[in-house]
């Protein structure tokens, strides 16, 4: 007899996200649905702005992933515009974006995802002598002794003592489906405390180049700092050495702390290496472009579409393309003027409210209906993943010669098939080969832009087109950004002078979309099938997949009326896309 699970909300994510899936009777899930259980409205709020702001508030679509939304904002309009930015500032962007990769991937991996293959409280038995001596075995980390070990040891303990696990509250300890010895336990919880120090350092980034993180400031046209080494108030050696610094941190925590863990504890769920993929379509738009935007072949994240697994047969797909890029809403609480069973190119894109389930308390989702404030973006007809798997699986296929080895190296070491990389285990991997990618590309990146000022190339912003007397009457753009949970995209419609319609089609409206008019699930809901369930009551591998994805959904609600006037809000921040 099978039976519906509902999960809801899902914890350790950004947002609101409720997962329901139907159990069969021998534990192993035979369907899943996805619902985004919080409005979308930023598009709503953006009519008739000036589109040099759109960044300002599509960059508060999220409290932790602002820079992105930013870059693919102003990307937007300046493809609009046809604006070119001086190459000092686009290697300063390429370094903002890298620094949000890496940030962003080992706090997911840490603070996010751990804790879903870490038994934190099992940590407690652990021989700190025998941790210590699996952390030298694994790596050269300077924090490795049996004393140190051990205080991390008593600091759980006094968590525990306490009655008040804070943080490592609401979890599933001792669930049979943790595989941990306690030794390796408390090895991953000792870097789960150092790597909440370590984002300090790394931020200093996106302070230095926006003037503050998060929220960092940007700008149509360039960046809004400007190079002079002889003044305080500018980028100069003294902040370009902070800057260097902060890179060899990052560089130093990824290849002697997260790598070496991740290849510590994956050996003991090579299970997942089998569970979790679902699709086998991936999308990327692509991203580190250099100074033309346009340019595609330059990236190092190529431009691509995979389908059916099909690593031979790389499509780049074309952003404006009318026939092939559409929102569906058929299971979306939303409606079109031509109706639910068409879907639109996001320059035609709609953003009108129609809430037809039911009123909360209620048991299950209305699946057979409306189920999600999520729409279902589409490429060619078909649903895709976005992520860091798509991303090495589009620079693996096309010959990076780095994610080739270190894709390679990571199997090898695992004993798995390239096939492994479709699955929970291989989107984990996929996440940690390329932070290893983006954090070496920070020095060469650094390089260029300490040899661009050394040839005078100071400039970091273009204001040829900057006043909207010099714009066309009528403009469109696509801004793009591979997020690090994944494809990104903002499409802007420009009318005199003024945004006439905003669309953005986010990572997670890929990921965890609603079924299409076709009944086609999207990647959460079709990753979960055929995942056994050890104790359905505690479905902690439910939490392992989608975590894998790295969910960002909305963290509030803000909504205004036609004249701008605040209508209410309820969390904190203006949030208001699934992201």
């Amino acid at each position: 007899m099978s039976q519906r699970i509902v999960v809801d909300p899902i914890t350790r994510i950004e947002g609101h996200l409720r997962i329901e899936a139907e159990v069969g009777a021998d534990n192993v899930i035979t369907q899943a649905y996805s619902s985004g259980t919080m409005v979308r409205g930023i598009e709503i709020i953006l009519r008739g702005r000036d589109p040099r702001e759109a960044w300002a508030f599509t960059q508060r679509a999220c409290g932790v992933c602002t820079t992105v939304h930013s870059f693919a904002s102003i990307r937007s309009v300046e493809d609009a515009l046809g604006i070119q930015i001086p190459s000092a500032a686009n290697l300063i962007r390429n370094l903002m974006v890298a620094q949000q990769y890496v940030h962003d991937h080992v706090m997911h991996f840490y603070h996010l995802h751990a804790l879903d293959w870490v038994d934190v409280v099992s940590a407690l038995g652990a021989d700190p002598s025998e941790t210590s001596r699996i952390q030298q075995s694994i790596s050269g980390w300077r924090n490795s002794s049996p004393g140190y070990f051990a205080d991390v040891q008593s600091k759980v303990q006094a968590i525990v003592d306490s009655g008040q696990l804070s943080l490592f509250a609401n979890a599933y300890w001792g669930h049979p489906a943790y595989k941990l010895p306690p030794e390796i336990n408390l090895l991953a919880v000792a870097h789960y405390l150092e790597a909440l120090d370590w984002q300090s350092h790394v931020t200093k980034i996106h302070t230095i180049f926006g003037g503050k993180n998060p929220h960092p400031n940007f700008v149509v046209g360039g960046v809004p700092l400007p190079i002079d080494p002889n003044s305080d108030t500018a980028l100069n050696i003294e902040r370009l050495s902070i800057i260097k610094d902060s890179i060899h941190r990052m560089i130093e925590f990824v290849d002697q702390v997260y790598i070496p863990d991740l290849l510590a504890i994956a050996p003991y769920y090579l299970e997942y290496a089998g569970l979790g993929e679902g699709l086998g379509n991936f999308l990327t738009w692509g991203e580190f472009p250099g100074t033309d935007n346009s340019d595609t072949s330059a990236f190092l994240v190529p431009r691509a579409v995979i389908k059916g697994r099909d690593l031979a047969n790389i499509i780049e797909p074309d952003p404006n393309d009318f026939n092939l890029m559409k929102e569906f809403i058929a299971h979306s609480w939303y409606e079109y003027e031509k109706g639910d069973q068409q879907g639109l190119h996001p320059w035609e894109g709609e953003t009108t409210l129609n809430y037809t389930g039911p009123n909360p308390p209620y048991d299950h989702l209305e699946v057979e209906k409306k189920y999600s404030w999520l729409k279902a973006p589409r490429w060619d007809g078909e649903p895709m993943e976005v992520g860091p798997l798509a991303r090495v699986l589009a620079m693996y296929a096309t010959g990076h010669e780095q994610t080739q080895e270190l894709t390679n190296y990571v199997l090898a070491t695992l004993g798995a098939p390239i096939g492994a990389v479709f699955s929970t285990l291989g989107r984990t991997a996929a996440r940690a080969i390329e932070t290893k990618v983006f954090a070496d590309s920070m020095l060469g990146m650094y390089d260029s832009l300490i040899n661009e000022i050394k040839a005078g190339n100071t400039r970091t912003f273009n204001d040829e087109k900057w006043e909207p007397r010099t714009w066309p009457r009528s403009a469109r753009g696509f801004g793009y950004m591979e997020a690090p949970r994944g494809a990104l995209g903002h499409w802007i419609v420009i009318d005199n002078g003024k945004i006439e319609n905003y669309q953005m089609v986010v990572p997670t409206t890929w990921n965890a979309s609603p079924r299409d008019q076709n009944g086609a699930p999207g990647a959460y809901e079709a990753s979960l099938v055929g995942t056994p369930l050890a104790k359905p009551e505690w479905p902690l591998e439910i939490l392992r997949t989608i975590h894998s994805f790295d969910p960002c959904m909305a963290c509030a609600i803000h909504m205004v009326d036609v004249d701008g006037k605040d209508l209410g809000e309820v969390g904190t921040g203006l949030s208001v896309c699934s992201y």
